[in-house]
């Protein structure tokens, strides 16, 4: 998912996550990007991605993959992990329609200049519900262009904990990785890579 939103570089990029539930938690073991057309504020899937969306989950399950489509993750490049009025909408639907479904937002730029991976995964509240005014427990810096859309919406949906695991043969692979690529990401400067991210958060702060 972090290398399908690194390929988008300023355009919003799109796709599903399959899994399974186990009690209330969601397990995320698979994901596969969507065919569609994003802009550097939005991404929405048409026609094309809906039918591509059906293939692949049918050609998944003749292969023997039996897992479900549990949720959607898009980008959201350089201006932190939540959701837009359009992606609460989204996810209203989705949950309305194929419970359990979770949004997951990733900030590729962000986590090219942290050096970790910057994501998040949401719910949305049923409609009409009023969460009760509970204390910022982690603030996040959001771009001025877009603190309104932020701060609208922002009591329409929860964060979920996240936590990661990995398989035997996923430890191989990695270590196969960082064995070819070490000396790349030791070089490697986030800020000679994110100057634009870098100067757009300079003048927020003018």
């Amino acid at each position: 998912m972090v290398v399908h939103a690194r390929s988008g570089g300023t355009i919003e990029v799109m796709g599903l996550m399959q899994g399974k539930t186990d009690g209330d938690a969601i397990i995320v073991m698979d994901a596969f990007a969507l065919p569609v057309e994003g802009t550097e504020t939005r991404v929405n899937a048409q026609a094309d991605a809906y039918e591509y969306m059906v293939d692949y989950s049918q050609t998944n399950k003749q292969a023997g993959r039996l897992e479900n489509v549990v949720g959607w993750y898009h980008s959201h490049p350089g201006y932190g992990c939540w959701l837009s009025g359009i992606d609460v909408s989204t996810q209203m639907l989705n949950q309305q329609f194929q419970e359990p479904f979770l949004a997951v937002v990733i900030d590729p730029t962000r986590t090219v200049s942290a050096g970790k991976v910057e994501i998040g995964a949401f719910r949305t509240y049923p409609e009409g519900y009023k969460p009760p005014d509970d204390p910022i427990s982690e603030y996040q810096t959001i771009p001025l262009n877009k603190i309104e859309d932020f701060g609208v919406h922002c009591k329409q949906y929860y964060a979920l904990d996240i936590t990661y695991f990995k398989s035997s043969l996923d430890c191989h692979l990695l270590d196969l990785l960082w064995n070819k690529y070490w000396v790349n990401t030791l070089s490697s400067s986030p800020l000679l890579g994110n100057g634009d991210y870098v100067a757009g958060q300079i003048s927020d702060l003018g």
